[in-house]
């Protein structure tokens, strides 16, 4: 059921209150200057750009004030603005992205650690933790990303490191805010929501939020029969809560619940070589059916107990559910065979003169039954647990000591029951020829269940600070295959595998003040990811990861640099249909011994400051250089990967990233742009010159935008993504070439009370 009438229905509330407006309309109003996600507090690494810089580690926090800038909807344009970030772009919208941080591996974000307001947010992050959910970027307050010995607070997998998304805090006056932006391809995203808290007896407060989110798009992409190519989604969040904390004894208690609906017309068939050069936007019409419908539910309760100005206490259950099915193109059959005899498409569009008369019923020259088969990839995933984080504030030993005890029990479970179609494309229609039976292509269970324990004392004397953690995984993952012909599994299980392990993940930092100005970092940890259920022969990925680096600030200039090195002792890959395939869904390969080291830099400052000006002009820099090479040679059925020798480069990890900012802000307008660089990268592994049809070109994409306060309350917004319409490759991975999104324009308003 759409719920655009309902959103449609909040927004005209929140536009219809600029009478209330107790702000100038600078962007969205916060929950409290002071500490908006005060109530997370003891769970978080940081909770604000302040924090991060007192953290002994590579901690990146993008305010409200920094996502409001650009105003992004893709969390992948989002983070060009963090360094150490591995991207690989997919659909040119951000719906399932591909997040790897400091060469720990992109597909689907399955090596890094994703978060809402504190909570596993992958639909299954032990079972799978491939994230084909991802929260709502645009919907967010703000953005957490931490890398190296920090991250032993957060888990399973910590070799990269973890993303945190902060949604919209429950404000503390009564305040909302509403946006409605129109543009290319029918492009609209409308975003709205109110809330505050009152005063029910003495220092209690009682508090509420509720926020829509709805965005859809005709899509950039072009089907030679005509038809959708793009997707509308709609995110519901609603809060409400008790809040004491000026009591004797304060205390905090909040509900959350959250829903997407998403539907995607958007499939994994890309171009071949010739084609993408010739029309970068078209679409085969094979694909015409391909759709991605996916829904899904979160409830969070959070209690926030302070026994004392330095004991608190924060505890919260969650629950989360997920289902999708990613009804898509899996092969041809060129003899009218159907799914019995099918060719994958990343073979045929990899090859289209070997696979000729597949090639030829891709993209509709030859009409056959049976020839053309459909996949319903539908899954059901469930994630549950309960997650407890004491932080004791003391000294001892001339030391201040500043530790957190955290200890989560969790359970999650991936539900795989799939089959096939067969069809004839005639005359751009697709015509269902034979119906595959129920699960008959996957009748799987997959299912973790974990403890993980850590603890962090941070200690503190005049100009040092060093902070040393433990984290501890307790796991067993289970997986039950049932016969394809029984898809009531009244017959039980063919085949059970379990895999279990305990392990310790120590890190420890340090931090030095040099002087007020100049800081020096520095930590060692351990990275670990689990292995996949069923996959009882395969060892963990582990790796000893090193940081170095330092941060300068003077007046309004700001710089981090940060040297890494990540010693893999055994890297992993996870064969999914989003790797390109070419192996059984699932299967993991290890990748032995491999080298990634880099640096990354930061720089902000306002040139307003050698200017005699009342302009704000805002500058900023973020650069990655990465080298990630295998050490040892080896063959494996793992597509990226191949035959590989010593000294092959990783694939889809480019060598250098940089992203260049700046703007211009009056009173009531500004101005902002950034360009982003990414060189080329490679699809496959391998060394020396990349071949054509497995180069990702290096390319400079640019975004910006404009806005102007028309009150104190409303705001005119105009703003543009790709703005010098650059054509480029944004993958090659699983099945042929696929752009970039080309130029769009939006424009529309914002309003703030």
């Amino acid at each position: 059921m759409k719920r655009t009438s309902i959103a449609s229905a909040l927004l005209g509330t929140a536009l219809a209150l600029p009478s209330f407006a107790q702000d100038a309309g600078t962007g969205e109003p916060g929950a409290s200057a002071e500490d908006p996600y005060r109530l997370l507090s003891t769970v978080l690494v940081s909770s604000s750009a302040a924090d991060a810089q007192e953290v002994a580690g590579s901690v990146t926090f993008l305010s409200e004030e920094d996502l409001a800038v650009q105003s992004q909807s893709d969390v992948l344009r989002i983070l060009r603005a963090v360094p150490g970030v591995n991207i690989q772009e997919e659909d040119g919208y951000g719906l399932r992205p591909n997040i790897g941080l400091r060469g720990s591996g992109s597909d689907r974000s399955s090596r890094v650690v994703l978060m809402e307001d504190g909570v596993p947010i992958a639909p299954a992050p032990y079972a799978s933790p491939s994230a084909y959910y991802f929260p709502t970027a645009g919907r967010m307050h703000a953005i957490e990303v931490t890398k190296g010995p920090a991250a032993v607070r957060y888990g399973p997998r910590t070799t990269g490191g973890a993303v945190n998304l902060f949604s919209t805090p429950v404000p503390e006056d009564f305040s909302g805010y509403g946006q409605a932006l129109f543009g290319t391809d029918d492009h609209q995203r409308l975003h709205g929501w109110v809330g505050g808290r009152e005063t029910l007896a003495g220092s209690l407060k009682a508090g509420g939020l509720i926020e829509f989110y709805d965005e859809e798009t005709d899509g950039f992409k072009r089907l030679d029969s005509g038809g959708p190519t793009g997707f509308d989604a709609d995110d519901i969040v609603v809060k409400f809560g008790l809040y004491n904390e000026d009591a004797a004894l304060p205390q905090s208690l909040e509900f959350k619940y959250q829903s997407r609906e998403e539907t995607s017309n958007e499939t994994y068939l890309g171009l071949t070589l010739d084609d993408f050069r010739t029309d970068p936007y078209r679409r085969y019409d094979a694909s015409l059916n391909d759709q991605f419908n996916g829904e899904n539910e979160l409830y969070q309760l959070t209690h926030k107990i302070e026994f004392s100005p330095g004991l608190t206490l924060t505890t919260f259950g969650y629950s989360h559910d997920f289902f999708r099915n990613w009804y898509k193109l899996q092969g041809i059959a060129a003899d009218g065979s159907g799914a019995a005899g099918d060719t994958g498409i990343s073979s045929i569009i990899a090859d289209p003169v070997t696979y000729a008369a597949a090639f030829d019923i891709v993209t509709g020259a030859v009409s056959l039954d049976d020839s053309i088969v459909l996949r319903a990839n539908r899954r059901n995933y469930s994630s549950e647990g309960i997650q407890s984080v004491l932080n004791w504030q003391t000294a001892f030993a001339g030391w201040d000591h500043d530790l957190t005890i955290g200890v989560r029990v969790h359970e999650d479970e991936e539900d795989r029951f799939q089959e096939e179609d067969a069809y004839r494309l005639e005359g751009g229609e697709l015509f269902l020829t034979t119906a595959g039976a129920p699960g008959s292509q996957a009748n799987r269970v997959s299912s973790g269940e974990a403890v993980a324990l850590f603890i962090e004392d941070t200690i503190r004397r005049d100009r040092l600070s060093v902070t040393a953690g433990v984290r501890f995984e307790d796991y067993e993952l289970t997986r039950k295959d049932y016969s394809t012909a029984d898809p009531t599994r009244a017959s039980g299980p063919t085949r059970v595998r379990t895999l279990s392990d305990q392990v310790v993940v120590p890190g420890i930092s340090a931090l030095y003040d040099v002087s007020d100005e100049l800081t020096l970092l520095a930590g060692v940890h351990r990275g670990f990811a689990i292995a996949s259920p069923g996959n009882t022969t395969s060892d963990a990925e582990e790796s000893v990861n090193y940081e170095a680096g330092g941060r300068f600030t003077r007046g309004l200039f700001q710089a981090e640099a940060v040297a890494f090195f990540n010693d893999y002792s055994n890297l992993l890959g996870t064969c999914t249909n989003s790797s390109g395939g070419g192996c059984v869904i699932g299967d993991q390969f290890d990748g032995g011994e491999v080298d990634v080291k880099g640096i990354e830099l930061t720089a902000s400052w306002d040139a307003a400051a050698i200017i005699d000006t009342d302009l704000s002009l805002p500058l900023g820099l973020v650069y990655t250089w990465t080298d990630a090479e295998f050490q040892t040679g080896f063959s494996s059925d793992y597509e990226p990967w191949g035959n590989v020798e010593a000294g092959d480069e990783l694939p889809y990890l480019p060598e250098q990233q940089l992203t260049l900012s700046a703007g211009v802000e009056g009173t009531r307008w500004g101005a902002g742009i950034q360009g982003n660089y990414v060189d080329e990268a490679r699809a496959r592994a391998g060394q020396g010159a990349i071949p054509a049809a497995e180069r990702i070109d290096g390319r400079w994409i640019a975004d910006a935008s404009v806005w102007f306060d028309v009150t104190e309350s409303v705001r005119l917004r105009a703003k543009a993504e790709n703005l010098f319409d650059e054509v480029y490759v944004a993958s090659i991975d699983p099945a042929g070439l696929r752009p970039g999104k080309p130029q769009e324009i939006l424009l529309g308003l914002e309003v703030s009370f």
